[in-house]
């Protein structure tokens, strides 16, 4: 995997998502296409330095951002901590080896941004299988992913994306497609959370 906390600690912003368009749209595209105007829990996963946390902030009855590098991960608890959300934790995890429990109390929100490209197949396989664990009943799994090549990317998002239109139990609700990158939502089935 890429060595996300050299990247962070070179440069606090290395894919600029405080200010380019790019970033921006995408997380107003994502924000907007989530079904619901509010969840109690939310699992961010691939939280970076934590714009995307500060938005889910807003919606999320509690909020827990993900990161595998220390230094992104202070800086978006920096973020949100300066825009007064109290009701965000961040950790650092190096995912999927290590993942945040919720099996008491499981995420009705998970959204993995940017992130699932990175991982090998069998962490891939991995990676799905404790967010699809981690849903609750009518939980909502929103994967949103750049598409065009680039030189640390594993996967490719369509095959990333389509392996997760093949899992039990998901109903795809929304899909925006375009040049730049893929947003895919899923909602598991009442019961079928295991």
């Amino acid at each position: 995997m890429t060595d996300f906390e050299a990247m962070y600690q070179r440069d606090d912003d290395p894919w600029s998502v405080r200010h380019s368009w790019y970033e921006r749209r995408k997380r107003a595209v994502l924000m907007a296409s989530l079904p619901r105007a509010h969840f109690d829990k939310v699992l961010e996963l691939g939280c970076g330095v934590g714009e995307t946390t500060y938005c889910l902030a807003s919606i999320g009855g509690h909020v827990v951002a993900v990161d595998a590098s220390t230094t992104a991960a202070a800086i978006c608890a920096r973020r949100v901590e300066q825009a007064g959300s109290e009701n965000v934790s961040v950790q650092v995890l190096q995912l999927p080896a290590c993942w945040p429990a919720s099996t008491d109390n499981p995420f009705d929100l998970i959204v993995v941004s940017e992130l699932a490209y990175y991982f090998s197949e069998l962490e891939l396989v991995s990676f799905m299988d404790q967010c699809v664990t981690s849903l609750a009943p009518q939980g909502v799994w929103v994967m949103c992913h750049y598409k065009p090549d680039f030189h640390d990317r594993i996967g490719s998002t369509d095959e990333i994306h389509n392996s997760v239109d093949k899992l039990h139990g998901l109903q795809k609700i929304i899909s925006h497609d375009d040049e730049q990158f893929r947003l895919d939502i899923w909602r598991q089935a009442a019961g079928d959370c295991s």
